[in-house]
């Protein structure tokens, strides 16, 4: 794996954290973060993965870090002897929760909280990534939080069908006319 990919995931990482913080105020910080999101889990994650499965890499020792033996024998015995099945779904939720994660709207919201599950199950293969997910679960919440306030203020200023325009003005206001 070269520099040119961990300068990707860093790259991403500082646009999401910075986004994350500024998601609440700003649409252009939540469309940042979407499309970082995007392409560390869609060219980050899911294209390196089939890079790296097509070029012969082997992801039998990944799992030699982590905290607990449970997850380092569990790999080994299960995921490094079926690689190309199990690193191939993890490609194709990568790839998934990426696109969700630019959509926008409701999808957004669905590939972020794919995003977090990927993080919460991360952290467990080594304190590199237990300090990657600790830096980044923080900005996706915040995210998530951001795009759930953006569709619902979004859903709220739109009358509803049938509804006469006083008694429109009246639900997006609040105010009775």
């Amino acid at each position: 794996m070269g520099t040119g990919w961990q300068v990707l995931w860093m790259a991403c990482g500082v646009v999401t954290l910075v986004a994350g913080v500024l998601a609440s105020r700003s649409a252009r910080a939540r469309y940042a973060g979407r499309a970082a999101v995007g392409v560390l889990f869609v060219i980050g994650g899911a294209l390196l993965h089939i890079i790296n499965l097509a070029t012969g890499g082997d992801y039998a020792s990944f799992a030699d870090p982590a905290h607990f033996a449970w997850v380092t024998d569990a790999w080994r015995a299960v995921v490094a002897p079926n690689q190309l099945f199990f690193i191939g779904l993890l490609a194709v939720f990568e790839a998934i929760v990426g696109v969700l994660a630019v959509i926008g709207g409701r999808w957004t919201q669905l590939g972020y909280m794919g995003v977090i599950a990927f993080y919460l199950a991360l952290w467990l293969f080594g304190w590199i990534e237990t300090v990657w997910c600790i830096a980044m679960l923080p900005p996706m919440l915040l995210l998530l939080r951001a795009e759930r306030a953006a569709s619902s203020n979004h859903v709220e200023a739109k009358p509803h069908a049938g509804v006469s325009p006083q008694g429109a003005a009246a639900a997006w206001t609040g105010r009775p006319q």
